[in-house]
Order: structure tokens, then C-alpha cells, then sequence
């Protein structure tokens, strides 16, 4: 996969040999470089086979010997458009830990794990490889990384501002205000008492991603503590990065978002029916026990007059 800014920008499966490119303006960059991005996509399709055989290895030195071993490797660059200055970096990981790391500096392996030692050892010898792999990050990424920048300039740089909503499981639980739907990700969301920031009683949240690339993020209040009087001294506030008014929401009860009421209701239909259903059944028996005891008060007339001799009949 490859981001830029923290979006997607195209994506190869193993099984295909087509990228994924879902916005238009990085489509119309790889017609515009279609010769350095067949060379690029090419390098894509045949590195896996080398990820795979890396991956064996990786796990043969560490001793995985269960489960299904996993390789990462991230490959990538930051530029900075005022200096000018280029970071490149390249980083491996092992079954989600760190494993093992380029320096770009001195050519050579940097272990972040003591089972890649020996990896390290046979990596800094190839001095041809790592070669190759310091103009990768020093010069094909940053060159890339600039020419997607200026395709995508309108859509990396705009500014969305989110839906902003307070929300409550229940009347004692802490209050959260919701942000979903903004970009970039560079944003801020506290909440302030007269004005003035707090981080008592407070718990903030991380940027979380969307799946159309916009982000939320929340942050809590602790309200138990805090009088129905005082709740207008208290307001949550959203700010985006380059944007100079943020989004200011007040805390009021009947502005929070709640499950709880619906929750009271549902459990009120069920017990109203719970309740006309007994009396039903409680009808039910007691006509049930009014039948049984006309029953048998007819089957004992009937056997007490059985048992009385008749007037007319003369008993010696």
C-alpha cells in the first residue's frame, strides 16, 4: 500500500497485477510517469517474493517455529517544502515488533531486536544492496513524494470541519463530545469551564481514521461531580489545524445524544406487556379453577342424591 498524508493513495494485491488507484488526480499522475511507474509497479509485483523468502528467514533466526509468521517493511520519505530538507527511513518488522532498521547515514543495519543480529551482520556486507536501498529513500521517494503532492494538491490540502455531538450512555456516566468527518488529522478537541482549558475530569481520546478518510476523535467529562446549576459554565471546543474559528458546543442536557431514554422506553413496553400477559394467564387459571370447582360440586350433588334412599321406599 501506498499513503501520502495518511491517505491511501494506491493499493497491489498479491493475487492481482493491477494497482488499486482510488482517487482521479493520482490516476492522472501514473499517466502522466507511465514509464517510471511500470518500472515502480514491477519492482511492487516481484518484491514480494522476496518479502516471502525474507519472512522464513526472519523467522527461522528468531525461532518462530508457530502460528503465521508475519513480515512488515515500510519504506518512506518526509519533506520539508521550506528547507527543503529530506528524511528517508526503512524499517522492518517481525510478527508486529520491531526487527530491524536502515541507516541511511552509514549504509548499514541498526538491530532493534537481539535475534537480528545475525541478519544485520549479512545485510551490512551487501554494500551494493544497501547502496540501492539509500538512493531509494533519498531520492526516488522524495521525488515521488513531491510529484504527488503537487497532483493532489487540492484534495491533500483541503480542510473539512466535523459534525460535533455530546453524547451519554447513562445520566451518571461522563459526557462525550463526539468529532467525526474532518481533515487533516493535525486537530485539537478539550473541554473548557468559564473559558479556560481543564484536565480534571477529563479523558481524551485518540484520532481514530474513517473509512472515507476524514477522522473523529472524542473526549470525555466527568459530570457527576458538577452541579445542573454549573453545567453552562462548561463548553467543548473543536479546532483544525489552519483554520482560525473552531466549533464551540455547549454543555446542555437536552443537546446530548442518548441511548438511555430509548433504553426506559423499550424496557416500559416490555414490562406493560409482561404484566398484561400475566393477567391473562391469571385469568386463564382463575376461570381454569372456576370450572374445576363448579365440576366437582356438580359431581358431589350428583353423588349425594345416589346415596339418599328414595321417600317411598320402606327400609327393614
Amino acid at each position: 500500500m501506498g499513503t501520502l498524508q495518511g491517505v491511501l493513495v494506491y493499493s497491489i494485491d498479491i493475487n492481482a497485477t493491477t494497482p488499486k488507484v482510488p482517487h482521479d488526480w493520482m490516476r492522472e499522475l501514473i499517466k502522466d510517469n507511465a514509464e517510471q511507474w511500470g518500472a515502480f509497479r514491477e519492482i511492487l509485483l516481484a518484491y514480494r517474493h522476496i518479502l516471502k523468502a525474507e519472512t522464513g528467514r526472519f523467522n527461522q533466526d528468531s525461532g518462530q517455529t508457530e502460528g503465521a509468521p508475519i513480515i512488515q517493511q515500510i519504506i518512506g520519505c518526509d519533506w520539508d517544502n521550506e528547507t527543503d530538507k529530506v528524511n528517508g527511513y526503512m524499517k522492518y518488522g517481525n510478527n508486529g515488533e520491531d526487527f530491524i532498521t536502515f541507516d541511511r547515514d552509514t549504509k548499514t543495519w541498526i538491530t532493534l531486536d537481539a535475534q537480528a543480529a545475525a541478519i544485520k551482520k549479512e545485510w551490512d556486507q551487501n554494500e551494493a544492496r544497501n547502496a540501492d536501498w539509500e538512493v531509494i529513500i533519498t531520492t526516488e521517494c522524495p521525488t515521488w513524494l513531491k510529484i504527488s503532492l503537487t497532483n493532489g494538491k487540492s484534495y491533500l490540502t483541503r480542510k473539512d470541519l466535523p459534525s460535533v455531538s455530546l453524547l451519554q450512555r447513562t445520566p451518571s456516566s461522563p459526557v462525550t463530545c463526539h468529532a467525526t468527518g474532518f481533515y487533516p488529522e493535525s486537530a485539537l478537541i478539550f473541554w473548557r469551564r468559564d473559558g479556560e482549558e481543564i484536565h480534571e475530569g477529563v479523558d481524551l481520546g485518540n484520532i481514530l481514521p474513517n473509512h472515507d478518510e476524514s477522522f473523529q476523535m472524542s473526549v470525555d467529562l466527568e459530570v457527576s461531580s458538577i452541579s445542573p446549576e454549573d453545567w453552562r459554565r462548561y463548553d467543548c471546543v473543536f479546532q483544525l489545524s489552519g483554520v482560525q474559528n473552531g466549533i464551540v458546543t455547549e454543555l446542555k442536557k437536552d443537546a446530548i445524544k442518548t441511548n438511555f431514554r430509548k433504553k426506559l422506553d423499550t424496557l416500559s413496553v416490555v414490562s406493560i406487556a409482561v404484566i398484561a400477559t400475566m393477567a391473562v394467564v391469571i385469568v386463564i387459571i382463575a376461570a381454569a379453577l372456576g370450572s374445576i370447582a363448579i365440576k366437582k360440586k356438580n359431581d358431589r350433588d350428583i353423588l349425594e342424591r345416589s346415596s339418599t334412599p328414595p321417600s317411598d321406599t320402606i327400609s327393614l
